[in-house]
């Protein structure tokens, strides 16, 4: 008698889930056990997307459809390393995926980075996104930020930073963020890239949905709007790079407005090397540098200064080691062959598997995650064509008597019923205090 296959996935993100799906979707019959250290699922869908971006939030609508599975269950609160170690995965399960993604900030090696207000990207996005683990305050009376980075998260805290708070009053923004961003003093937001347009990670979509913000200007400085012979054929080939860079240079050439609350400043070829202040940050120093051709850029010895009282640096993501998981800490990945993950000696370690971004690294978008989770789960049933017959009542068992309070699929679908109540009922009460203001400052303008 053939047994079903017993799949422990750790980080039931949106890597985790597809690979999840794969499995299900696969000829083998599967039990599957998604384990996550947060009590809800989604992992970067839920806690590292900025609230306007409701198409990427809809994403949850596809997941949530794939842990509604009968082959899937899910473990909330439960961090694997502490609660629950590998030897104790091995014990139950036929096989396990590593999934855990990368929530750390790259680090950036120059002078004054450890200032006060000098932030990592994922910690302000944590913040805003209402992660449990985040601060409740934020401190915003900085006129001007600096933001490191030239790739769709620096844009995400760009626009957030730069943003009408009552802008917001239609996302799930928690009511503690919307009061920070309300009462911010952000007036002018400096976005600096170390290369040219061309070599911007932006995409066209995200980059043009800046112009649509309220009381928001978009400058281009034109110094270091440069494109060498590596940009124009960048630009010949690929439709991305030609619709960012005509969407900039058609933003460098507006008349400036001059009359919006804030301005958003797009800064080409210039390196950060150095963030200035004594006691918090007071600006920022950059080399100009110049295309070499080929696409990469060299210092010209030139150095500017910017005035700024808070620098967000949106650098690179990195993953974290694993407890008993090899990893390669230069790369910030788990060594593999296609998924399976490999040992000192370069030799597969039987069961264990890897995908997403702790698989490959911090780059593309959340879509690309599924090319990614079924070569790993291609290779696991390759390598594992049926169960041995483990017991699935062991591991919640295992886990009551560890004291561990671990969140269900099921609990967490009342919670997220609750939550969703109570926005709707947030998002009415907020929306009659802005029409309330709106209608003072007419009657006030009106007896002027």
């Amino acid at each position: 008698m053939s047994h079903p296959l017993r799949v422990a996935v750790i980080g039931a993100g949106p890597a985790g889930v597809y690979a999840s799906d794969i499995l299900t979707k696969s000829e083998t019959p599967v039990e599957i056990d998604l384990f996550d250290r947060m009590p809800a699922p989604y992992g970067l869908v839920r806690y590292g997307v900025a609230p306007d971006h409701p198409r990427i939030k809809g994403i949850v609508s596809a997941l949530h459809k794939v842990m509604d599975k009968p082959e899937i269950r899910f473990f909330g609160n439960v961090e694997y390393g502490v609660d629950c170690k590998l030897a104790d995965l091995r014990q139950h399960y036929d096989a396990v995926v590593f999934s855990t993604g990368a929530a750390d900030d790259r680090e950036l090696d120059i002078p004054g980075i450890d200032l006060p207000h000098s932030h990592g990207a994922s910690e302000f996005i944590s913040f805003y996104d209402g992660h449990p683990e985040a601060p409740r305050d934020w401190n915003l009376d900085a006129n001007g930020v600096a933001v490191l980075g030239a790739g769709n998260v620096a844009l995400d805290i760009a626009r957030v930073l730069a943003k009408q708070a009552d802008d917001l009053l239609s996302t799930e923004i928690p009511d503690n963020v919307y009061r920070a961003l309300r009462d911010s003093s952000v007036t002018d937001v400096h976005l600096f890239a170390r290369r040219g347009p061309a070599q911007t990670k932006f995409t066209p979509l995200e980059l043009r949905e800046l112009d649509h913000q309220s009381e928001m200007e978009l400058i281009v400085h034109p110094e270091g709007f440069e494109l060498d012979e590596a940009s124009e054929e960048a630009i010949r080939t690929n439709n991305q790079v030609k619709s960012v860079v005509k969407t900039l240079q058609d933003w460098a050439l507006r008349d400036p407005k001059g009359n919006t609350r804030r301005r958003l400043h797009f800064h080409f070829l210039r390196r950060p090397v150095e963030v200035l202040g004594t006691d918090r940050v007071e600006g920022l120093r950059t080399e100009i540098m110049e295309l070499d051709g080929n696409g990469s850029v060299n210092g010209t010895g030139e150095f500017e200064t910017v005035e700024v009282q808070s620098v967000y640096r949106a650098v690179g993501y990195l993953s974290s080691a694993l407890p008993d998981v090899p990893f390669d800490n230069r790369s910030g990945t788990i060594p593999h062959d296609g998924g399976r993950v490999l040992d000192i000696d370069g030799e597969h370690i039987p069961g264990v598997y890897t995908t997403g971004w702790i698989k490959r690294g911090p780059v593309g978008l959340i879509g690309h995650t599924k090319g990614d989770a079924l070569e790993t789960v291609n290779n696991m049933l390759a390598d594992v064509s049926e169960g041995a017959g483990h017991d699935g009542d062991a591991v919640p068992r295992m886990l009551s008597e560890r004291g561990i309070a671990y969140t269900t699929w099921q609990g967490w679908n009342l919670l997220d019923e609750h939550e969703r109540a109570l926005g709707e009922q947030r998002g009415r009460e907020r929306m009659k205090v802005v029409e309330r203001d709106e209608m003072v400052r007419v009657s006030r303008d009106g007896d002027s």
